[in-house]
């Protein structure tokens, strides 16, 4: 057993959209679909207990990362702190499960859906392929960045605005912008705007550095506008004024 925590496993690397992949893949699309089928016939009380269960569990996985770097002495600031986006979530999601709060719904709907999704199809595993603990760390904080707003949005009734969309928008490049300063201070590469991510990704396919950067400018803009979609395409048929629906639809 002990062979699956080491930090030079041999079991085999992770290998990018094998048997393993696609299966962990569908587990989190079918976990998606069950929570929210339960959570429809769930009270309030059995909802919020759900909620703070989700948020312990984040908040778990993470800091067992954490201490699972620290003890094999490849804990770095470099690489460890909490500045990469979906790292970021996850605290944010585990506060927001706690508070219900909308600006960070907001986020994590744009950036959990947006961000999570590319991390899961093109997860940081390396060498750690299943039944390694970080390949099952790695997809479980994904696939819970990817579930925590649909399951928020679908059975709780929250919901994006077009006002959300610019605001999370405009926050992610001033965001990106300072980050851009800290790599250059402390030789990182957070956000993987410092030069392209050594394993495989999507960033593989686009220009050279730093061209990528603003080609992920526009994908991110496109991203965010598809998942958009379909409230923008809800208030139109509704007959709504989109441009003026600016008020936070979240529960009591």
């Amino acid at each position: 057993m002990d062979q699956y925590l080491q930090k030079d496993y041999t079991g085999g690397a992770f290998e990018l959209y094998g048997p393993s992949h696609l299966i962990a893949l569908t587990a989190i699309v079918i976990a998606c679909f069950v929570l929210i089928c339960f959570g429809k016939t769930w009270d309030e009380r059995q909802r919020r207990n759900f909620r703070y269960f989700m948020a312990i569990f984040l908040i778990v996985d993470e800091l067992s990362w954490h201490a699972w770097a620290a003890y094999w002495g490849i804990w770095t600031v470099q690489t460890m702190l909490p500045l990469h986006i979906c790292s970021i979530m996850v605290w944010a999601s585990a506060y927001m499960l706690f508070t219900k709060n909308y600006n960070i719904y907001e986020m994590a709907y744009f950036l959990g859906v947006g961000g999570a999704t590319q991390a899961l199809l093109t997860p940081d595993a390396n060498q750690y392929g299943f039944p390694h603990y970080r390949a099952f760390q790695t997809f479980i904080a994904h696939g819970l960045l990817v579930i925590i707003p649909i399951y928020l949005t679908v059975v709780e009734g929250y919901r994006p605005t077009l006002q959300s969309f610019k605001r999370v928008f405009i926050w992610t490049n001033i965001y990106m912008a300072v980050v851009f300063f800290i790599n250059l201070a402390i030789g990182s590469n957070y956000l993987f705007i410092a030069h392209k991510p050594e394993f495989p990704t999507l960033l593989d396919m686009l220009a050279p550095w730093p061209w990528y950067v603003f080609q992920l400018e526009a994908i991110g803009f496109a991203i965010f506008f598809l998942i958009y979609m379909p409230f923008l395409i809800k208030d139109l048929k509704a007959g709504e004024t989109v441009t003026n629906r600016i008020n936070k639809p979240v529960p009591d």
